[in-house]
């Protein structure tokens, strides 16, 4: 590692202001999540051009299968990261270089099992996601680029953002995912547009893998480029199951798996009630979904972002800044968010209508992300105290709060509003959810804040 590179990485998560260092290490977080939802947004927007609600279902239809991706991209991706940042903290340089090597190879590992395991069982899970006889094609052709081919590149494009941001080179962890990104934004039109190749929700697929092998591309050549001044290691001899690291990154990594696992579970019950009412109300709960996901992943990207410097300061003792970050990223965090949610519930309509013209969707749509636009300064708190346990090696505290806002708290919500209020009603579960959350979160914080934590593997 080179000194001066040492020195520049000391510095900004030592001595550098606490508003400045959260602002170098968030932002290009918050701003590589901002792309990846315009990304997202982008399937489903040029894909919604067709004025096709069953092409628009099957990219909704797959994304709990997407979204199950974040499981693997968690307990590797979050586990090592968290990892590398207390043992940097520590200054023990070996356990940085071997867990990140850990996380690399084991996220490869994994990406190669999922592609098989879906292809493998591709009718079933297309049964369970809700695809109807007049979705399943569609579906299908979507998973093909997106899993069958596209499971190890989309895993290790995040999770390899994850190591690369733990050493506090945010900015090129966001360069790297935002390049697939952009690359996919490009490629959507051609592939699925009439004008184009015409593929439909198949072409929003194809386009999304391409993008992935890209930004993949782009961290193998900084790593190359950086190999004399980065501690991110993946040579295969630094590869092994030593016991400290496989603890150390599990005890963080499986609650944030298991945390994901939960969401996709709740997206696809969310999915399944939804498709009762027909295409036209799962392609209006996907635009919903995908617009609420704008602010939701800025506040997630606030929360990541701050993970290294929280992770840092945490181990090596300097409490007092620990405690500065967290409660300036509390403070910026809900303001944003408080002025995005009057701004959707006033405007919801027209947000809608972007994506598609259908007035059957528009109608359902609208409703759809009033509800849900209601949870997001409440998520706000919750993703903080989720990324504060990440960083601070608390696995047992996340994977609690995981089992609340899904097992005991929104699921539960979804099948009791539904019945209350049919369709409508499953759009404000998730705010229900987080409101009784965030209290915990507010609590749980402040002991942490209060108390001195437990020593960190």
């Amino acid at each position: 590692m080179d000194k001066q590179e040492n020195l520049q990485k000391t510095e900004l998560f030592e001595h550098t202001p606490v508003p400045r260092a959260v602002m170098k290490l968030a932002v290009p977080t918050i701003i590589s999540s901002l792309v990846m939802v315009i990304y997202n947004l982008a399937d489903t927007y040029f894909v919604g051009m067709l004025n096709d609600p069953v092409q628009n279902a099957a990219v909704t239809l797959a994304a709990p299968v997407l979204l199950a991706f974040n499981a693997v991209n968690n307990l590797f991706g979050v586990g090592s990261s968290s990892m590398m940042s207390r043992a940097l903290g520590r200054r023990d340089i070996d356990t940085v270089h071997r867990s990140s090597a850990f996380g690399f190879y084991c996220a490869l590992i994994s990406g190669v099992l999922f592609s098989l395991l879906v292809t493998a069982f591709k009718a079933p899970l297309l049964t369970v996601l809700g695809a109807s006889q007049q979705t399943v094609a569609a579906t299908a052709d979507y998973l093909r680029w997106t899993v069958s081919f596209g499971a190890t590149p989309a895993i290790l494009n995040v999770v390899l953002a994850y190591l690369v941001r733990a050493e506090g080179s945010s900015l090129h962890a966001s360069i790297g995912t935002m390049s697939g990104c952009l690359l996919n934004i490009v490629l959507d039109p051609i592939f699925i547009m009439p004008w184009g190749l015409n593929l439909g929700a198949a072409g929003a697929g194809l386009a999304t893998f391409l993008s992935n092998c890209v930004a993949c591309l782009y961290f193998f050549v900084l790593l190359f480029i950086r190999r004399d001044s980065t501690y991110v290691c993946i040579r295969p001899a630094m590869f092994g199951v030593k016991r400290a690291i496989v603890v150390g990154v599990c005890a963080v990594g499986i609650p944030a798996s298991i945390q994901n696992l939960l969401n996709v579970t709740g997206m696809t019950v969310l999915n399944n009630f939804t498709s009762v009412y027909g295409a036209d109300a799962v392609a209006a709960m996907g635009i919903a979904q995908k617009i609420n996901m704008v602010p939701l992943q800025v506040a997630l990207g606030f929360s990541q972002g701050i993970m290294p410097l929280v992770s840092y300061n945490y181990a090596s003792g300097n409490r007092a800044r620990m405690r500065e970050t967290i409660l300036y990223a509390v403070r910026l965090a809900l303001s944003f968010l408080f002025v995005i949610t009057a701004c959707y519930m006033l405007g919801a309509g027209g947000l809608v209508s972007l994506f598609m013209k259908v007035d059957s969707i528009v109608a359902y749509g609208t409703r759809f992300l009033r509800g849900m636009c209601l949870s997001l300064p409440f998520l706000c708190m919750d993703f903080i105290a989720v990324g504060v346990f990440q960083a601070c090696g608390m696995g047992r505290r996340s994977l609690v709060f995981a089992l609340l806002r899904k097992i005991v708290l929104e699921i539960p919500a979804l099948i009791v509003l539904n019945r209350l209020f049919p369709l409508y009603g499953l759009a404000y579960a998730q705010p229900a959810a987080e409101v009784i959350l965030s209290i915990a979160a507010i609590v749980t914080l402040r002991r942490i804040l209060r108390e001195p934590a437990p020593p960190c593997l």
